[in-house]
């Protein structure tokens, strides 16, 4: 949002559109709404409550927008809604933990103030102490008066604090001999033998359910196996079919059996079974639909059928795809894609060409669009949080789903960081519709017709024509299509295929791990030198202060102008357009190289290592958000499906300063974060070797004279950068800045550490010798400008000669990993400091540009060595 034309006082209308007119395109509000958005603003107008009502859905974990009013029609009205929450990132905990009141109003709006559980937790307290044996008697006892004498097929002995002493004193096989289904979820059964010699007495069971016990977690497989052993007629143990399921487990999940009707539990034909249409087998480990309880023959009539969430890796797809060609009245099939079935949805409709709707979209529809990925019944993404975590936390979890933003401009400079905003409660209960019916956008109004003024709003207005009792909805991702990863994004929202993205992430890591292209054999260097022969001095043009004041060698002068210079040395770049103004020649020696983006731009550098090594173990895996989002998404499904850490690192393409860096395990956070520029998204590194507690990093000074043949050396002179905050892993550490990261040179306070001092002490701390360290650290260095070199030839030019600063941190293992390269790097501590090689010789800080412009220009190897 950028400031416009200075007025003192908005009085008029023509003032407001003339103050506001940038804002007012930008935001999409139809010019006919101008108007009535000028007076509502003017009034301060806050007249939602009038024609909308909020209202509870997903079982009180979100909220949603009715409209009220009789009708509204498109572009008829335009709504003020009021920003709750407004902070910059690096606040947010801190603004929850201090504003009174805002996290209890945030926790209320995004419905994480109560735990989930809370019904289970007043049941538990019903059923604690004494009362629980007694309770649970009274239920065996009800069901059976209620049987009057006939056999009890069907028992739920639920959330009742059952033990071991309770399971054995009901003695349920004497008394239920001819159970077919037992539930026994949410109690607290330990011991899986006593579990094992009582539920195995029940010969005729068919479902068994030992769900959210202790027994299950320490039983696992081997539990399993032995109750099925034991009982062949079991068909669903803990909601998973057996691989004995038949025509019991279809008929359950088909609505036939249940409590009310439990069934015969004979294997003859039920009539009942016959006539089911609709089938859900959604989510139930099945491995082989090949099966005589799932044919045609038994299902006649079935129209619907839910298959996602099954592996089926015991059938083709060729195999599966004619069982289901088979039922004559399939026309709506619900699979994962990709999945058993494959990975295309026109490749299944053309093998099932019967179906009129799959995933819940119309065949007609997904064949006319030829997308291969489709599904429209994608379930919201829910926040998850532990019982114990405070409310802040929860608020931090969940708040990514309802964030907006906007970055604050003026004639000179766009802010470096966004400002985050949560609308109130009526703007926070609109929720994502692919075919919304409702706009918002923010809106900074300027009373005073200054920026200092500002107050920030939404605004909201119909898109389409609305009638009382619709749903109020809005696109969360407007104006973003498929070249831009929307379905992908919209993972941030819902639950999308997973199975999808984990697949595109294993092809992606495959294809990584293919690449491996063979380094340069290392060539004598050249001895050549750019000194006179005549004994004059270079000449140096320089826009850097501190080589303008620590060039001191009789070798080098300084010019004030660029056309007189042998030798460019600037922080800026030197292309054509610069060229022409300055009158730079091709022939004068410049301190950057062509193409050098592939190092020092940071999606650049991972996808330049990625071509030549593929994944090395000394570069965290890194993803280009831009282009590969369905990866990254892919590997956090994976860890999290192994357990693994899913801590990552948002880093910006091209700025510095960790500015728009951000540690979060959030995905719904990495994938908004999108939002605010292009990004890499690294694995972080969460076990780093520390120092004294604290997090570091080090900065390590690489000297190129030529990329062919590749001829690098490495500076004597190198710096380890320390956090302030000893290192945490709390979730509220991630909004503390210098707990996570090490650069203090511009905000926090810099705490210098005397790198020999620094050496010393990390070896008597972990009892580690540094120069074995620092020799892995130069075979990635030279590993690095390697990629380079194979990746990017053209990078070669034999008038350029550049440093370039490395940053390099330590894992727990005190393996190295690269994290960054900078063109131009920051010398000042080089310059300030004098210190020590490792071999113990002085390096004073005021000739480090001496010893640099001796090496890159005079082949001089002085507190240089080479790679």
């Amino acid at each position: 949002m950028s400031e416009t034309t200075a007025i003192s006082t908005i009085k008029t209308y023509d003032d407001f559109a003339k103050v506001h007119g940038l804002l007012l395109t930008a935001s999409g509000l139809p010019e006919s709404l101008h108007r009535k958005l000028f007076e509502k603003l003017s009034l301060e107008t806050f007249d939602g409550g009038s024609f909308f009502q909020i209202e509870p859905c997903e079982e009180g974990r979100q909220r949603r927008l009715l409209l009220t009013s009789e009708s509204m029609a498109k572009y008829s009205n335009v709504f003020l809604i009021d920003h709750a929450w407004t902070f910059r990132l690096s606040d947010a905990h801190k603004q929850l933990r201090e504003v009174p009141g805002l996290a209890e109003r945030m926790g209320s709006i995004m419905c994480v103030d109560s735990d989930l559980n809370c019904d289970s937790e007043e049941n538990d307290e019903a059923v604690n102490g004494e009362n629980s044996k007694e309770r649970v008697f009274e239920v065996v006892e009800s069901e059976l008066r209620q049987a009057k004498g006939d056999t009890v097929r069907w028992l739920e002995l639920d959330e009742l604090n059952i033990d071991e002493d309770m399971l054995l004193s009901l003695d349920l096989p004497s008394k239920f001999p001819g159970l077919l289904a037992l539930s026994l979820c949410g109690n607290k059964l330990e011991n899986t033998e006593l579990v094992l010699q009582e539920v195995t007495k029940l010969k005729e069971l068919r479902a068994l359910w030992l769900n959210n016990n202790p027994v299950v977690r320490k039983g696992g497989v081997e539990l399993a196996d032995k109750i099925l052993q034991e009982l062949p007629k079991m068909e669903i143990y803990n909601s998973r079919f057996t691989p004995n399921f038949g025509e019991w487990a279809i008929g359950f999940c088909g609505d036939v059996y249940g409590k009310e009707n439990p069934g015969s539990g004979s294997y003859q034909d039920d009539p009942s079974v016959h006539r089911i249409t609709s089938l859900d087998l959604s989510d139930r480990c099945i491995h082989n639909l090949v099966n005589k309880a799932f044919s045609p023959l038994r299902l006649p009539s079935l129209s619907y059928l839910n298959l996602r969430g099954n592996p089926l890796e015991q059938n083709s797809a060729s195999d599966l795809f004619k069982v289901l060609r088979s039922f004559p009245s399939l026309q709506s099939l619900e699979v994962d894609i990709p999945g058993p079935l494959g990975e295309s949805a026109v490749e299944i409709l053309e093998s099932l060409p019967n179906l009129l709707e799959l995933n819940g979209i119309a065949a007609s529809k997904v064949l006319e669009s030829a997308k291969h990925v489709i599904d429209s019944k994608l379930q919201p993404r829910l926040p998850e949080w532990n019982a114990d975590e405070p409310l802040t936390d929860r608020v931090l979890i969940a708040m990514w789903q309802y964030l907006m933003h906007y970055r604050l401009a003026d004639e000179e400079k766009i802010d470096e960081t966004s400002v985050w905003y949560v609308m109130d409660e009526l703007g926070s209960a609109l929720r994502h519709s692919d075919e919304p019916n409702f706009r918002v956008a923010p809106f900074l109004f300027m009373p005073e017709g200054t920026l200092a003024s500002a107050v920030s709003f939404s605004i909201l207005w119909p898109t389409q024509n609305v009638q009382n009792g619709d749903e109020c909805t809005r696109d969360f991702l407007f104006g973003i299509g498929e070249e831009k990863q929307r379905s992908a994004r919209l993972t941030a929202w819902f639950h999308t295929p997973r199975n999808y993205f984990i697949q595109r992430y294993e092809r992606h890591q495959s294809n990584l791990q293919s690449k491996s292209l063979t380094s340069p054999p290392a060539q004598p260097y050249p001895t050549r030198t750019l000194q006179q022969n005549d004994g004059c001095a270079l000449r140096v043009y320089t826009d850097i202060p501190h080589v303008e004041e620590y060039l001191t060698r009789p070798e080098f002068v300084i010019t004030t102008d660029p056309k007189d210079a042998d030798i460019i040395w600037t922080s800026v770049q030197v292309d054509e357009d610069m060229k022409k103004a300055t009158g730079i020649k091709d022939d004068q020696f410049v301190n950057q190289f062509p193409f050098e983006a592939c190092l020092v731009m940071k999606h650049h550098l991972a996808e330049t290592i990625q071509k030549a090594h593929g994944s090395p173990e000394w570069l965290q895996p890194t993803y280009n958000l831009e282009i590969h989002l369905s990866e990254l998404i892919g590997d956090y499904f994976a860890r999290k499906r192994d357990g693994s850490n899913n801590l990552w690192i948002l880093k910006p393409w091209n700025m510095a300063r960790t500015i728009d860096t951000t540690v979060t395990d959030n995905l719904t956070a990495i994938i908004r974060l999108m939002e605010t520029g292009p990004k890499i998204c690294q694995k972080y590194i969460e076990n780093p070797a520390l120092f004294d507690g604290k997090k570091f990093d080090l900065r390590y000074i690489v000297l190129v004279r030529s990329i062919n043949p590749l001829e690098i050396f490495l500076s004597d002179v190198f710096w380890v950068r320390l956090a302030n905050n000893p290192y945490s892993l709390e979730k509220h550490s991630f909004f503390e800045y210098e707990t996570h990261f090490t650069v203090m040179m511009y905000r926090g306070i810099l705490n210098h550490k005397y790198t020999p001092e620094f050496v010393k002490e990390f070896e008597e701390e972990h009892k580690v010798k540094w120069l074995d360290i620092h020799a892995r650290i130069k075979r990635m260095l030279r590993s690095v400008f390697e990629a380079a070199a194979l990746v990017h030839p053209e990078m070669h030019s034999p008038n350029s000669r550049a440093i370039y600063g490395v940053d390099v941190m330590l894992d727990g293992s005190f393996q190295p990993k690269v994290l960054e390269v900078t063109y131009c790097p920051d010398c000042t501590r080089a310059c300030k400091y004098d210190t020590q090689t490792l071999v113990g010789e002085v390096v004073k800080g005021s000739n480090f540009f001496n010893d640099v412009f001796g090496c890159l220009f005079l082949n001089e190897t002085t507190h240089v060595n080479p790679l």
